[in-house]
């Protein structure tokens, strides 16, 4: 009994370690929920790993999305992307990475440019898959 649950438990930790293998967005600028009064030139995006970027749009509310390009060809574990001019107005960033073991990653970012507005932080991104 005592050899099947610690077969068991080191499965579970193998399984666990696997699962945080993948790359995740630890840090992004614009962060998310920020309130900033002018529109950022960039978009900065923080990996836990190297990871390359396949997709990048920015989507004004109410309006049609817009493909970011171009996309950096090389993984890296910080990956900075100009973005167009942004006119004041609430904005949704969909991103997607496939990290170095092939995991496709993909999140999606909030901010709102608003020229007369108190500026806020926003929070760190979640970790989920």
């Amino acid at each position: 009994m005592k050899i099947s649950t610690v077969l068991a438990s080191i499965a579970l930790i193998a399984c666990a370690t696997l699962a945080h293998a993948h790359a995740h967005l630890k840090d992004a600028q614009p962060a998310e929920g920020s309130v900033m009064k002018a529109a950022p030139p960039t978009i900065v995006l923080k990996f836990s790993e190297p990871a390359r970027l396949t997709a990048l749009t920015v989507q004004k509310e109410g309006e049609a999305e817009q493909k970011v390009t171009p996309l950096p060809s090389a993984p890296a574990a910080e990956v900075s992307v100009p973005v167009p001019k942004l006119a004041p107005g609430k904005y949704e960033v969909n991103w997607r990475v496939v990290s170095d073991d092939n995991h496709i990653m993909s999140g999606k970012l909030h901010f709102t440019v608003d020229p007369n507005a108190t500026p806020s932080a926003g929070k760190a991104p979640d970790h989920a898959h």
